[in-house]
């Protein structure tokens, strides 16, 4: 009798996470040598627990998950509550920064240019001595996360975002060093469009005087940020602003399973009715269809999906039932799936590189250095995580 489908669907996984995690110790030289751009939001992040009960000073019962939260909210309307939070840290946040430190972290050589204050905010210090950090920004934004077990809720305060125009955009490239920058990048970085009221305007500024002048063709990853408080003509020009960026380099969007269903509805699709791998694949393939890109891949908790024109692919993540943090987790895939690109992987190697990426960033609370991504490839592909 053969054996089942699955096992051999297992003992491949099992070769090719392996195989990954060669392929990273064979190129480690290579992957130093790697140049990126991130851009452009820089944050504040202050990650806070809800409490539900306190025992002691030292000891308290946290809320553990979002339906619990939005419990304990409903049961306030009409009466007003008071609830005690723990800020529990405070960090360097963004998808620039986040993504920027994933990437460096791992070695590659990184420039963020990102609203981080004029001087630069004393939480970006850390981050500023592992990547180089420009400013393009008065003040930061401010964010409170709320992390519980199933998810985060995550606050932000943006007003300052507003200063981000294409005029301050045009003062700040005029000494041709952010052209420079791009030129030498194997990868272009540009994250958080919702926040910024005027980015569209920015995305078509910075095509016309610093992209499209490029001497070679970069790939670019996008990472809008949960665009659902957008209007749906916000959302329709800036689509047709980032098909644009096919004519300037490789175009890669980066989306979780949210933001995928939101840009599915836009598009005349629909949204997933519950989150599963295979809708999710086909979702990613009609996607990829309607917005006219080189590339999309779409990550939720426990799975990711890609497609492009070439190929497409689906893995399941190493799951963890008791995350540290999950807040950055998702910028820490897109720092694995970006060194995927760079590294001219295949569709499924990208994707296990990222859930990889990740899933060390939600056990330990702080990116993963290649030494470490590396060993967890290897015990992953031996099913001992």
């Amino acid at each position: 009798m053969k054996p089942p489908l699955s096992n051999y669907l297992a003992i491949n996984k099992m070769h090719t996470l392996a195989q990954l995690a060669e392929i990273l110790r064979t190129h480690t030289t290579k992957i130093t040598h790697q140049k990126v751009v991130t851009g452009f939001d820089g944050f504040v992040d202050e990650m806070i627990q809800a409490v539900h009960q306190r025992k002691n000073l030292q000891q308290f019962q946290r809320v553990e998950t979002i339906d619990q939260f939005g419990d304990l909210i409903k049961a306030a309307a009409g009466h007003s509550s008071l609830r005690e939070i723990v800020v529990t840290q405070t960090d360097p946040g963004g998808c620039a920064i986040n993504m920027g430190d994933g990437l460096a972290t791992l070695g590659v050589q990184v420039d963020t240019f990102a609203t981080v204050g004029e001087p630069v905010h004393a939480a970006f210090k850390e981050y500023a001595d592992k990547a180089k950090l420009h400013s393009w920004g008065r003040e930061p934004g401010r964010t409170l996360a709320f992390e519980f077990q199933d998810g985060k809720l995550m606050f932000s305060s943006v007003s300052p975002l507003a200063e981000f125009t294409p005029t301050d955009i045009a003062q700040r490239t005029t000494d041709g060093h952010f052209l420079a920058t791009c030129n030498a990048a194997s990868l272009i970085a540009i994250t958080d469009w919702t926040l910024f009221p005027h980015m569209t305007a920015c995305w078509q500024a910075l095509q016309d005087t610093v992209f499209s002048k490029l001497h070679q063709r970069p790939k670019f990853f996008f990472d809008l940020v949960d665009p659902a408080s957008r209007s749906p003509e916000d959302i329709t020009a800036m689509l047709k602003m980032l098909a644009n960026f096919c004519h300037c380099g490789h175009v890669t969007l980066g989306l979780n399973q949210n933001e995928a269903n939101l840009l599915s509805q836009a598009t005349g699709g629909h949204a997933l009715a519950r989150p599963e791998i295979q809708g999710a694949q086909a979702q990613a393939q009609a996607l990829l269809k309607a917005l006219g890109l080189d590339e999309i891949v779409i990550h939720a908790v426990d799975y990711a999906v890609s497609a492009s024109a070439q190929e497409s692919a689906c893995t399941k993540g190493p799951y963890c039932s008791k995350p540290v943090k999950l807040t950055g987790a998702g910028d820490r895939f897109n720092a694995g799936y970006a060194l995927g690109l760079i590294l001219n992987l295949n569709a499924e190697q990208k994707l296990q590189l990222a859930v990889a990426t990740s899933g060390i960033y939600v056990r330990q609370g702080k990116s993963a250095t290649l030494p470490q991504l590396i060993d967890f490839l290897g015990s992953w592909s031996k099913e001992a995580i």
